[in-house]
């Protein structure tokens, strides 16, 4: 299988975490070239991949087939802008865009040059959401009736960096919401409403650090919650249906794995502790442990390479970029207004 050269713009933590890692242990892609001022950490975590100084070197390199966008929110769009104009494949971190509008131009250059804009959504790899995803579709639970979906950490102390600055895009709606609403979006489809809870609770904090929304079904209630002052935790996900329910506790593991420096193959990577499941129909009342499936954050480069030389589809459509870009406004809205409000998607 052929491999698929990739460019990384940008060396912080998810370049340097996620992105490098996952692309050159994914087997069918490689970093080629990097873009970054953290010059010296990125030359020496990846000597065979050329350090070049900004965006122009990754796209003067014709050997380069996509670039990644792994920079502070508020420079996605341009930065993605520039690499659809300049003929290549773009991975953009999430949020790929501050506000739908963007979203919906690069959506729209992508497909008018027939280039990929993927979205980097890799927790539709984690372990915990692919276990779910099998659950709900093999109906064991029934139809589901409630979704609790949480992101709670406990970090009541304010670091100075650009991710807890509002001005540069920074805060939880826009840091673990876009992982939230693309779970729901995935399960569930597009909902009819929003609404949203919005606070900033630590001191001296500058952004967001409380999120709490509703998304309208007619036949379910959706929750999507995110917050830095959980010293006690509530299950990552809670799951009810009319014939059983699903309680999985601790977030996926891949993130602090990658951290401590465990790559993709090696023992133990991705795996993930059961679940709790109770089954009931009739007289049958089943409950237990339910394992969980090994995660795979691999698999996005693994399809993007698929998708670029094999003409394989990419599994996080630009629909997806757009979707969650629309849903993070009107939140930002509701929680303005002290409102629900309507969604209704706009054709791009």
């Amino acid at each position: 299988m052929s491999t698929l050269k990739v460019g990384l713009l940008g060396y912080g933590f998810a370049g340097a975490t996620f992105h490098a890692p996952l692309i050159g242990y994914s087997g069918r892609t490689e970093v080629s070239a990097i873009a970054s001022s953290q010059t010296e950490a990125a030359a020496k975590a990846w000597p065979q991949a050329r350090i070049v100084a900004d965006l122009d070197g990754l796209l003067a390199d014709s050997a380069i087939e996509c670039i990644v966008i792994a920079t502070p929110n508020d420079t996605h769009f341009e930065f993605a802008r520039r690499v659809l104009t300049g003929g290549k494949h773009v991975v953009v971190d999430k949020p790929v865009t501050l506000s739908a509008a963007e979203a919906r131009v690069l959506a729209r250059m992508a497909a008018d040059r027939k280039l990929l804009l993927a979205p980097f959504h890799n927790r539709r790899w984690d372990g915990d959401f692919r276990t779910l995803q099998s659950l709900i579709a093999s109906g064991r639970l029934g139809h589901i009736t409630h979704f609790e979906s949480h992101f709670d950490r406990f970090r009541p102390q304010v670091r100075q960096r650009w991710r807890e600055n509002a001005l540069t895009g920074g805060g939880l709606l826009y840091d673990l919401g876009p992982h939230l609403i693309d779970q729901a979006l995935t399960l569930f489809g597009a909902p009819q409403s929003v609404n949203a809870t919005i606070g900033t609770y630590r001191e001296n904090a500058q952004a967001d650090d409380y999120v709490h929304l509703q998304l309208g079904y007619p036949d379910k209630q959706v929750v999507l919650h995110a917050s830095a002052l959980s010293a006690l935790e509530a299950p990552r996900f809670a799951v009810h249906g009319r014939r059983g329910s699903y309680l999985k506790s601790g977030v996926d593991t891949q993130e602090d794995q990658l951290k401590a420096g465990l790559r993709p193959g090696q023992p133990g990577w991705a795996k993930n502790p059961p679940g709790l499941i109770r089954e009931v129909e009739g007289e049958l009342d089943l409950r237990g442990e339910l394992a969980t499936l090994d995660g795979a954050y691999e698999e996005f480069y693994r399809a993007l390479a698929a998708a670029v030389h094999d003409g394989a589809p990419f599994p996080v459509a630009a629909d997806a970029a757009v979707s969650v870009a629309e849903i993070l406004e009107l939140a930002r809205r509701s929680a303005d207004e002290g409102r629900r409000l309507p969604y209704m998607a706009e054709r791009w």
